[in-house]
């Protein structure tokens, strides 16, 4: 049985209600100018899915959270920014990320952490520190309610950029024919 739950005027997003055997579920079909963007599957009951706008840049991605997030994203922007002054500021996967010679660190807030990516490989004395945050698949997340290790950070993106440089600087060895 189909049927029309609603719509979200902010980007023209039409709900309808699916009712299969068991579980009612409704599909929603996201359709921005461009053209149909995607489509979510959510339970009947839950709150209506909420669309986040890509953000432009890091200080437009900062600005749409809570002035207590805004402030530790700030920090950690910072923190970043100290230990990698070369890096390069954009958004990858929506979230801020620092890129030299390729992906350095992203990072992003969520409903009860902060999460931090890619995970740590390579660095025992590292992988050790982190492991306490370490999330399911390998990312770190800091929970917001315990301060966050700005000293950690720091000592992950050094090291992540000691790894890109070596990876950039031709550590692979040529085959001779």
């Amino acid at each position: 049985m189909l049927g029309r739950i609603g719509t979200d005027q902010r980007v023209s997003q039409t709900c309808l209600q699916i009712r299969p055997a068991r579980k009612p579920y409704a599909a929603c079909i996201i359709i921005h100018s461009a053209g149909v963007r995607g489509s979510q599957f959510r339970r009947v009951g839950d709150p209506m899915p909420t669309v986040r706008a890509t953000p432009k840049s890091i200080d437009k991605y900062i600005a749409s959270f809570s002035p207590e997030v805004q402030a530790i994203l700030k920090r950690i922007r910072s923190t970043i920014r100290n230990a990698a002054p070369d890096a390069q500021e954009t958004i990858s996967y929506n979230m801020p990320t620092f890129t030299l010679n390729g992906a350095l660190v992203h990072f992003a807030a969520f409903k009860k952490h902060i999460g931090f990516y890619p995970p740590v490989r390579g660095d025992a004395k590292l992988e050790n520190a982190s492991s306490t945050y370490a999330g399911e698949k390998g990312n770190l997340r800091f929970p917001l309610d315990r301060p966050i290790p700005y000293g950690l950070i720091e000592e992950l993106v050094k090291f992540r950029v000691k790894q890109n440089l070596l990876k950039a600087g031709g550590s692979r060895k040529r085959v001779a024919s």
